[in-house]
């Protein structure tokens, strides 16, 4: 585990000290299995899993609702799109009693919003504190459209579906709901198929070998 560890923690090192970005998923999947594998991977993961049950259970227990993420997107977006003048509260999606009302009002009122910016932050001090922050200066077109194209379809494929792995699939199951397993396996199925338009924008799939998968 030592050496390990001490091998991944060389290879990152060696990254920064001839600043070598140009990296693919293989190269990276291979630095975090070495480096992060035991003492900051499996034990870690457990503990997550179980903190991850109990604020989900927390958010449950306070709002009276499950976890959820990509709404708030959608509120921001409308909000945003009212500033230049746009009337999206007559769209049918805002007609909705509930998605009314978070459009009425203050973006801090909504819930969902309020997790989503604890997050931002948390994963901004996490990445801080662990020396993983890094802000690219240059990234490569085909990596940026990939990173547009799939974001939007993401995010407009979690509001076709009434939430994300989030709201719909991790709350779902843990609301005992049908909903979530049918996500997950029709999840899988655009998995497939992502993996395979990978290549498309510069990326590499990683091989079984990579990961601790």
């Amino acid at each position: 585990m030592a050496r390990d560890s001490t091998e991944g923690q060389a290879i990152e090192l060696d990254w920064i000290r001839h600043q070598r970005w140009q990296l693919n998923d293989a190269d990276y999947v291979r630095m975090v299995y070495k480096k992060t594998s035991w003492y900051t991977f499996v034990a870690p993961m457990w503990v997550g899993a179980i903190v991850l049950a109990v604020l989900n259970a927390g958010v449950l227990f306070v709002s009276g609702q499950p976890w959820g993420i990509t709404s708030a997107f959608a509120l921001w977006g409308s909000k945003a799109l009212q500033w230049f003048g746009a009337e999206p509260q007559n769209w049918e999606y805002w007609q909705q009693p509930a998605n009314a009302k978070a459009l009425a009002g203050p973006v801090l009122a909504d819930r969902i919003s309020v997790t989503d910016i604890g997050i931002m932050i948390g994963a901004l001090f996490a990445s801080g504190v662990g020396g993983a922050f890094l802000l690219h200066k240059r990234i490569p077109w085909r990596i940026a459209a990939g990173a547009v194209v799939g974001g939007i379809l993401m995010g407009y494929g979690a509001r076709l579906a009434g939430g994300c792995n989030i709201g719909a699939y991790f709350s779902g199951i843990a609301s005992f709901s049908l909903h979530g397993w049918i996500w997950g396996v029709v999840a899988l199925g655009g998995t497939w198929v992502g993996l395979r338009l990978r290549p498309l924008f510069g990326h590499s799939n990683p091989k079984p070998v990579d990961s601790l998968c």
